[in-house]
C-alpha cells in the first residue's frame, strides 16, 4: 500500500509541477484540524511530510488559524502547540481575524499565486479550494497522509489551456516568470543574437562574383591597343620604302 500511495503521489505532483508551476521547497498551509487529526494519529509533520512528497518543503500557517485554535480552549490545546511551531504568513485579516476556513480560502485567491499545497480535515475549505484551478489538497486517513487526486476543475482548466480556450494573463505572468527563473528566455535571445551576428559578418558571395566579372573586361582593350599599335607601324614601312626607290632612281 505504501509503494501504490508513493506512486499516485509521484504522479499528481508531477501534474502540478508540469501544468501549474510547482516546485521545492513545496509550500504547505496547515490549519488546526489537520494538526488534531495528526496528534491523534500519532504522525510527527516534519518528519512524514517531506518523506511523503519526496521533497522539501515549507510548513506554514495564518494567524487567523492560530486564534481560532485559541479561542476553542484547552481541547485543542496540543494541535495549537504543533501549529505555533510552523511559520506564519500574512493574512489580510490583521486587524480582524476571521475564521480559519475563511482565511486559508483567500489565501489561495482566483488562481493560488503562490503555489501553496492545502493540509485540512475541514469540509468548507476542501470544497472551496476544490473550485481553484491548481490547489493541492492533503488530508489525513487510515493513520496516514494522503495527497488527494486533482480535482475536477485542476483538469478542466488544463484541458482548457491546452485546447487555446484559456489564456489569462496570470498565467502569462506565471510563465515569464519561470521562463526568467529557469533562464530559458535569455537562452533565446543569446542565441538569436548569435545568429545575427553571423550573418552580419558573413561575406555575401554574390559581391565577390561580381567583382570578377567587372575585372574580365580589361584584357581586351589592352590587345585593341596592340593592334592599333602594330597597323601604325606597318603604314610607316611603305613610306620608308617609297623613299629608298626615288633615290636610286636619281
Amino acid at each position: 500500500m505504501k509503494i501504490k500511495r508513493q506512486k499516485q503521489a509521484k504522479k499528481t505532483i508531477s501534474f502540478y509541477k508540469y501544468n501549474f508551476g510547482f516546485r521545492e521547497p513545496f509550500q504547505i498551509l496547515i490549519d488546526g484540524t489537520f494538526c488534531q487529526a495528526a496528534l491523534k494519529n500519532k504522525i510527527q509533520i516534519k518528519e512524514q511530510m517531506p518523506k511523503y512528497l519526496m521533497g522539501e518543503v515549507q510548513l506554514c500557517t495564518t494567524s487567523c488559524a492560530l486564534k481560532e485554535l485559541e479561542t476553542l480552549g484547552k481541547q485543542l490545546y496540543g494541535a495549537k502547540i504543533i501549529l505555533q511551531r510552523f511559520q506564519v504568513r500574512k493574512c489580510p485579516h490583521f486587524k480582524e481575524p476571521v475564521s480559519a476556513s475563511e482565511c486559508l480560502l483567500s489565501m489561495l485567491e482566483e488562481t493560488n499565486p503562490h503555489h501553496y499545497f492545502v493540509a485540512t480535515q475541514d469540509y468548507t475549505v476542501t470544497t472551496g479550494l476544490k473550485k481553484i484551478p491548481g490547489v493541492p489538497l492533503l488530508y489525513i486517513i487510515l493513520n496516514t497522509i494522503v495527497l488527494d487526486k486533482p480535482s475536477q476543475g485542476s483538469l478542466d482548466h488544463v484541458q482548457a489551456v491546452q485546447l487555446g480556450e484559456l489564456v489569462s494573463l496570470a498565467q502569462q505572468q506565471s510563465i515569464r516568470t519561470l521562463k526568467e527563473e529557469q533562464g530559458i528566455g535569455q537562452k533565446d535571445r543569446e542565441r538569436r543574437g548569435k545568429k545575427r551576428k553571423r550573418k552580419q559578418s558573413n561575406p555575401n558571395p554574390l559581391s565577390c562574383l561580381k567583382k570578377k566579372k567587372k575585372g574580365v573586361p580589361t584584357p581586351p582593350l589592352k590587345k585593341t591597343e596592340q593592334e592599333g599599335k602594330r597597323k601604325r607601324s606597318r603604314h610607316k614601312k611603305p613610306k620608308v620604302e617609297a623613299g629608298d626607290g626615288t633615290a636610286a632612281n636619281t
